[in-house]
């Protein structure tokens, strides 16, 4: 069977809109730094960028393929609320001084990252909105207590719950039976932001090498990266490679399983009906335990994207397989084509919440992974505190980084029935917490 990656690596919607041609050199020489990042994707690139914002410019990212290869140049594009899937999957582990500061935390992200495109001025297509979608009357209930929750965190944002007919003053369908309107998230082109920071990284001095792929780490005081043609020796070490680390550092490949995800997007639709589809011009999502979620792009494209439900397979057609889900939302989309297909794996976590810490034994060598899915806007406000830790420290990154990271037996020989079994779990828990 061919090579799951290889079939999705045909060119997809963020690759053909790319706004940005910035192109980085390969590796061919032996270099010194304060810091050396294994990752190009928004991990990578924005915790080098958080510190260069403060002082430490003598940086160096080391990306095996392009800029945003992995699940940046592959995803949704949403810019949602929080931080992981249930942050009260941690509580036990942080206690009830910790659940307050990771509420705090988790409202961060989409100011973060709005504030970075106006800031060095990236044309990623930012767009407010977002309605959260419930199907039935226990998730409505979940969305009522989110309002409460995303009212007290945001109190200056338009924060809406709609049900009844009112659901279609916010989106085209009759699917839902409640909506949350959300105007403090949206959308945004995540390949164009992504290269947009790795620009304004550059504008501080730090150094991007494409087509680089790690093969060997020696650890110690000084660090030793080396490629096929070259190397680089740092003080601190960053691992950012999430669902892309392909065992190249087995203490933390164990921790996280990887999934699949599959995409969209159909050709440019009439104004009159994306105005139909999309009446607030938003993202969108199901709060099912595995969701739908869709936007509206600045060409009038309905991107589209979602995952297997229990069982774990690859679908041999997923642009077929995806559209179908498309036209359960969407059934008057019929006869309107799809123009890209694409999809990856996405990097899972065993409680859904991002990973940040140091190698056991060597607190030079960071690592950021385990985004489950869910990590345009997180990964913005995880960086930013892995930067902290990287630097000066911060009780933020303490709190972050305490919460212990479970290893999952089986991840690879045995990963198709793990991630089943996952799946299947998650769904019968999400039943029953209205999710």
């Amino acid at each position: 069977m061919q090579d799951p990656i290889r079939r999705l690596d045909a060119l997809n919607y963020y690759t053909a809109t790319r706004k940005y041609d910035d192109s980085y050199p390969r590796l061919t020489q032996d270099l010194d730094a304060d810091v050396v990042v294994i990752g190009g994707g928004f991990s990578g690139i924005n915790t080098a960028l958080e510190l260069a914002e403060h002082g430490i410019t003598n940086i160096v990212v080391l990306e095996g393929r392009h800029l945003g290869y992995g699940g940046t140049g592959r995803n949704g594009g949403q810019v949602m609320a929080g931080i992981g899937h249930d942050i009260n999957l941690v509580a036990r582990h942080v206690g009830p001084e910790g659940m307050k500061s990771l509420f705090q935390i988790a409202s961060l992200g989409a100011g973060i990252l709005r504030g970075r495109a106006e800031k060095y001025g990236i044309d990623a297509d930012v767009h407010r909105g977002y309605g959260y979608l419930a199907t039935n009357a226990r998730q409505e209930r979940t969305l009522r207590a989110w309002q409460d929750e995303f009212r007290e965190a945001e109190p200056d944002e338009d924060i809406e719950l709609l049900t009844g007919p009112a659901v279609k003053d916010v989106i085209g369908s009759g699917a839902y039976c409640a909506v949350l309107k959300h105007m403090g998230g949206g959308h945004v082109h995540s390949l164009n932001l992504l290269l947009g920071e790795a620009r304004a990284l550059t504008g501080y001095g730090a150094r991007i090498f494409e087509n680089s792929e790690v093969i060997e780490v020696e650890y110690g005081d000084r660090i030793r990266v080396r490629t096929g043609s070259g190397s680089v020796t740092a003080s601190k070490l960053l691992w950012a490679c999430d669902s892309f680390l392909r065992r190249l550092e087995p203490s933390i490949h164990a921790k996280t399983i990887n999934t699949y995800s599959f995409q969209i997007a159909t050709d440019p639709l009439p104004d009159e009906l994306v105005a139909r589809i999309s009446p607030i011009r938003g993202a969108y999502s199901d709060i099912a335990p595995v969701i739908n979620y869709f936007r509206v792009t600045a060409e009038n494209r309905l991107l589209f994207g979602s995952a297997t439900r229990f069982v774990e397979y690859f679908p041999r057609d997923y642009a077929a397989w995806t559209r179908a889900l498309m036209l359960q939302i969407f059934p008057y989309l019929r006869d309107t084509g799809i123009a890209f297909a694409w999809g990856g794996p996405m990097a899972c976590s065993a409680n859904l919440f991002p990973q940040i810490g140091t190698l056991e034994g060597r607190p030079n060598a960071f690592f950021v992974q385990g985004y489950s899915g869910f990590g345009v806007t997180p990964s913005h406000i995880v960086c930013k505190i892995l930067a902290e830790g990287m630097s000066e420290g911060s009780a933020r990154y303490d709190l972050m980084s305490s919460i212990p990271h479970m290893r999952i037996l089986g991840r690879d020989r045995l990963r198709p029935a793990v991630m089943s079994a996952a799946k299947t779990w998650h769904q019968i828990t999400g039943y029953f917490h209205g999710r």
